[in-house]
């Protein structure tokens, strides 16, 4: 497995020093540093500096990672030897910041002194594959496969025609277990992934659904009500570790909707006063 990987990692340095002279591409798809809300301070008061600082560099952060992915080997491994259902077992798993990390697309938006996501720079930046698998992922996938139990991949992407052919050879470039047609669905139009679970469990028994959100394991958190989301975990929170495992995101997910209304909302200042009114709703009032 460790010579795949090296193999794996090996192709994308080549495809990153190729990718090196199209970086003025990427640049010159993004906003300047005045629109972006920061204007004459290079970038110094970003509000991802935090977030992505973390994803990129903290230890804790792979920590998580693995821990997710820890115990999601000891979920399964109880599922085998439990098994009683004549079903096969399967896990499905979301696809970005769940086994592959963009690092180098939030480095680029901070880069840029860009603060709030970008969906046509992500758009441009996805299929040159400069994703890195997330910490524990490859592990775990592979050790499903040694023990027979299949692995679904189900995203939600839209880069346009060719956005499953983009989704299939990341998976098959870092050497993913099942990365086939029969084991991925990319939803281009909704990010409402409940139709793939359903047609899954109806040959398999799910055993674990992992993923960065909490939509990745039932639709009801697609709410824009921060309570109601906080609600709907004290109801599942049994479940949370058992047959869900979280990865850590702190930059992106539906967590954001529920504060903007919307999963990508635009990089206006009205949309930062209502980011810092939610960073500071539990806030001490200095007396």
């Amino acid at each position: 497995m460790q010579d795949r990987q090296s193999n794996a990692m090996n192709r994308r340095r080549l495809l990153a020093c190729f990718m090196a002279g199209g970086a003025g591409v990427l640049a010159a798809k993004t906003a300047p540093a005045e629109e972006a809300g920061d204007p004459g301070t290079g970038g110094l008061h970003n509000a991802l500096l935090w977030s992505v600082a973390w994803k990129q560099t903290a230890a804790e952060y792979f920590a998580l990672c693995h821990q997710a992915y820890n115990l999601a080997r000891l979920r399964l491994d109880l599922a085998l030897s439990g098994k009683h259902s004549r079903l096969p077992l399967a896990v499905v798993t979301d696809v970005d910041d769940t086994i592959l990390h963009a690092a180098s697309y939030w480095g680029h938006l901070v880069e840029q002194n860009m603060d709030f996501f970008d969906d046509e720079v992500w758009d441009h930046w996805l299929p040159h594959n400069l994703q890195t698998p997330v910490p524990g992922a490859l592990d775990f996938f592979n050790h499903c496969h040694e023990r027979g139990v299949e692995v679904f991949y189900v995203t939600s992407r839209d880069q346009g025609d060719r956005t499953y052919e983009y989704a299939l050879r990341q998976l098959e470039l870092f050497e993913f277990p099942f990365a086939d047609e029969s084991h991925l669905t990319v939803f281009r139009d909704t990010s409402d992934k409940s139709p793939a679970r359903r047609a899954i469990a109806e040959k398999h028994e799910i055993v674990l659904f992992i993923g960065d959100n909490l939509n990745d394991f039932k639709r009801d958190y697609y709410v824009d009500d921060i309570d109601r989301r906080r609600s709907l975990l004290e109801r599942d929170r049994d479940e949370i570790g058992s047959r869900f495992i979280l990865l850590p995101n702190p930059t992106d997910g539906h967590w954001v909707r529920a504060i903007f209304g919307d999963s990508e909302p635009q990089a206006t200042d009205a949309n930062r006063r209502i980011l810092k009114a939610a960073a500071s709703r539990s806030a001490w009032n200095g007396a």
